[in-house]
């Protein structure tokens, strides 16, 4: 019984970082505008607020199928990388895109002391409903 025990343990042990890395750690993400855009029928002007305490980060994801966007960093460093580019750290200030299709393989605050923030404004089909899709 002990050992069977022991075996559960370890294999729950081992498991755990993998079911971590689907979710994000020590980050809130909150949308904080959503609009039609009233010139452009069917697409809707989205604005998504991640903030990253020390260390925070999001695991890799795609977006919408329709999504582009403009993200910009508005406090501390975030490294990042899209696609096959290398990773990148982003001051205050500095800004990146993601065209539809692209994968953002790391979404990170740089510092393990310092808060860090982004503001990704997504333009996106109405419709879609899930922004962030987390890799499998």
């Amino acid at each position: 019984m002990l050992k069977t025990l022991s075996v559960v343990l370890v294999a729950s042990l081992i498991a755990m970082p993998a079911l971590a890395a689907d979710k994000p750690h020590n980050a809130k993400i909150t949308v904080v505008f959503d609009h039609a855009l009233p010139n452009v029928p069917g697409k809707s002007l989205r604005g998504v607020l991640v903030e990253y305490g020390p260390g925070g980060s999001n695991p890799s994801h795609t977006h919408a199928k329709s999504a582009f966007i403009y993200a910009t960093v508005i406090e501390g460093k975030i490294k990042s990388q899209v696609n096959d580019g290398e990773p990148k750290v982003y001051n205050t200030g500095e800004n990146w895109i993601e065209a539809p299709g692209d994968h953002h393989k790391i979404s990170a605050n740089a510092s393990d002391t310092e808060d860090a923030e982004i503001l990704a404004v997504f333009v996106v089909d109405t419709a879609e409903t899930e922004l962030t899709t987390p890799d499998k």
